[in-house]
């Protein structure tokens, strides 16, 4: 089953069992996915897998920053509500890379691109966020292959 017609079932599911938070996120993935259609040119029509994530990648980081914002104004009651979407969000994005794992893929990104310094930062990192798509956030990815870079050279 494509992730967008998945969307719609858990939707269906969630509208059914009366789960007010789900509904409500779920309602604005599909209206995000609609929209992409739009920007695409392609209404009436149906995204890949690869674009519903792109969608649902976009709206998780909207959260996380939202997340972010509330918290330094002090705003908790914002925030948690923010979370908890993002819960809800999380379950449709595929298993996020651990620390240990993080680090053995940028070591052989490295590897095979040959890399001697921050100057090759773009060559590693380009194969990395196309390789792992949704299974790691590109600040905290930039920061480590940043960080095993400079380590590199000096």
């Amino acid at each position: 089953m494509s992730l967008a017609k998945q969307i719609e079932t858990d939707y269906i599911s969630a509208y059914k069992a009366h789960e007010s938070l789900r509904v409500s996120v779920l309602r604005m993935l599909k209206t995000s996915i609609k929209n992409r259609l739009v920007d695409l040119c392609r209404p009436g029509g149906e995204l890949t897998d690869e674009e519903v994530l792109d969608v649902i990648i976009k709206e998780a980081k909207q959260r996380r920053d939202s997340i972010s914002e509330y918290t330094k104004a002090g705003r908790e009651d914002l925030a948690a509500k923010e979370a908890e979407e993002l819960t809800v969000l999380e379950t449709y994005l595929p298993r996020a890379l651990s620390d240990e794992e993080l680090a053995a893929v940028i070591e052989e990104a490295i590897a095979k691109a040959g890399a001697k310094g921050p100057a090759d930062m773009g060559r590693v990192m380009g194969p990395l966020m196309k390789a792992y798509k949704g299974r790691v956030d590109g600040g905290k990815l930039s920061a480590a292959v940043k960080e095993r870079l400079a380590a590199l050279q000096g």
